[in-house]
C-alpha cells in the first residue's frame, strides 16, 4: 500500500476524531457535510481517508441511510486521481454503478496499465487495458494472460480511428461527438424511390445494442431499416422523402459508432471507449456477415469493409442533441442500410 499516514496528511488531527466525525455525518444522512469531507481528504491527498469515506459511505446504504452519492464522489476521486495502488483498490464488481461513466475508463485517464496491472485482476483489468491501448499505451506486455474480456486486440488497427475519447474532471465529463462532415460534400436529394425491405435481425440486434444507453436509459430513439438497393433507398424505408449524403471514410463511420456506443446520450450513463469500440466493430461485422467467425483479425475485417460505402445523412433539421445518423451500401451484394439515432437534450 502506499504508507500514507493519516496524522501526516491531516497535519496531526487524530485519527479517532477524524473517523467520529465521518461517522457522525453517515449517521445523519448529512451529505453536504460528507462532500466536504471528501473534497478535504482529497485536497490534502489523504488516500487511506478518502478510502475510509467510500467504504463506510457504502456500507451505510445497507442500513437504508442514502448516502451513496458520498459513496460513489469517494470511488470516483480515487479512481481518479489517487496514486495508482488507492485507484485500483475501488475497482470491483459493484464500483462505479452510479458514477458518470464506467470507473474502467475513469482510472485509465491519468494511470498507466503498467503502474495499474499488479493491484487489478479480472474482466476490469482488461477493459482498464483496453481504455489504456485506446489513449496509446502499448499494454501488450503488461496484460500477459490476463483473460480478454473483449475479444479484440489491444493494439488498434492502421485502418480504424482514433476514437473520440472522454476527459473526466470534477465538472463532470466531456465526451465530444466526432466533427460532422463538410455539408459542401454533399449529394443532394439523395432519397429515392421506395425499394424491398430486409428482414436483418443480425444488423438490427447490433445496431439497437449499439445504441441502448440512449434509448433504454434515456429519452432517445433509434430506427434502421434494410433494403435491396441503394441508400437512397435506404432512407425512404425510414420514412424520409428528401434527404442529403456526405461521403465518409471508414475511419470517419467507425469513429462515430464507436462514440455512439461509448456515450450515454442526453441522461444515460456512459459506457467508455472500450465498450464503444467493440460496438462499433461488431456492428461492422454483422454489416459484412461474419460474426459467425468472431473474433474476425482486424486486418481481415478491415479488408472487407472496404465493400462498404458510408455516408452521413442529413434532412435539414436543427443540429441539436446527440445523433447517428449514417447511410451504408454494399454495392457488390446490392443492398444498404440507414441508421437514424437521436437522443434531445
Amino acid at each position: 500500500m502506499s504508507g500514507i499516514d493519516d496524522d501526516a496528511v491531516r497535519g496531526g488531527d487524530d485519527l479517532a476524531d477524524v473517523d467520529e466525525r465521518l461517522d457522525e455525518l453517515i449517521h445523519r444522512a448529512d451529505l453536504d457535510g460528507l462532500v466536504r469531507l471528501i473534497d478535504d481528504r482529497t485536497a490534502s491527498r489523504d488516500w487511506p481517508g478518502l478510502r475510509r469515506c467510500r467504504d463506510r459511505a457504502r456500507q451505510a446504504v445497507v442500513t437504508g441511510r442514502q448516502v451513496w452519492p458520498a459513496a460513489t464522489l469517494a470511488e470516483y476521486r480515487l479512481a481518479l486521481v489517487a496514486p495508482a495502488e488507492w485507484a485500483a483498490g475501488v475497482i470491483d464488481d459493484d464500483a462505479g454503478r452510479f458514477t458518470i461513466g464506467p470507473l474502467s475508463e475513469v482510472i485509465a485517464q491519468h494511470h498507466t496499465f503498467v503502474e495499474l496491472a499488479p493491484h487489478v485482476s479480472g474482466p476490469a483489468a482488461s477493459l482498464i487495458a483496453h481504455e489504456r491501448a485506446l489513449r496509446g499505451e502499448d499494454v501488450t506486455t503488461a496484460v500477459g494472460r490476463l483473460p480478454n474480456a473483449l475479444e479484440l486486440p489491444y493494439g488498434v488497427a492502421d485502418w480504424e480511428p482514433a476514437y473520440p475519447l472522454a476527459t473526466y474532471s470534477d465538472d463532470g465529463v466531456d465526451a465530444p461527438a466526432p466533427p460532422l462532415p463538410d455539408p459542401a460534400g454533399m449529394l443532394r436529394d439523395a432519397t429515392t424511390a421506395p425499394a424491398e425491405r430486409l428482414d436483418d435481425p443480425p444488423v438490427e440486434l447490433a445496431v439497437r445494442q449499439l445504441l441502448e444507453a440512449w434509448t433504454a436509459r434515456s429519452n432517445g430513439r433509434a430506427e434502421m431499416a434494410s433494403v435491396v438497393g441503394d441508400a437512397g433507398s435506404a432512407l425512404h424505408a425510414l420514412g424520409l422523402t428528401r434527404s442529403s449524403l456526405t461521403p465518409l471514410s471508414l475511419s470517419d463511420a467507425m469513429a462515430w459508432l464507436a462514440w455512439a456506443g461509448a456515450s450515454g446520450g442526453a441522461h444515460g450513463r456512459r459506457r467508455g471507449a472500450a465498450l464503444g469500440r467493440f460496438g462499433a466493430l461488431w456492428t461492422l461485422a454483422t454489416l459484412l456477415d461474419v460474426v459467425d467467425e468472431w473474433p474476425v483479425p482486424l486486418d481481415e475485417l478491415g479488408e472487407l469493409a472496404g465493400d462498404l460505402c458510408w455516408y452521413w445523412w442529413d434532412a435539414g433539421e436543427p443540429a441539436t442533441g446527440w445523433r447517428l445518423q449514417l447511410a451504408i451500401e454494399d454495392r457488390a451484394e446490392g443492398i444498404a442500410w440507414a441508421i437514424s439515432a437521436r437522443d434531445d437534450a
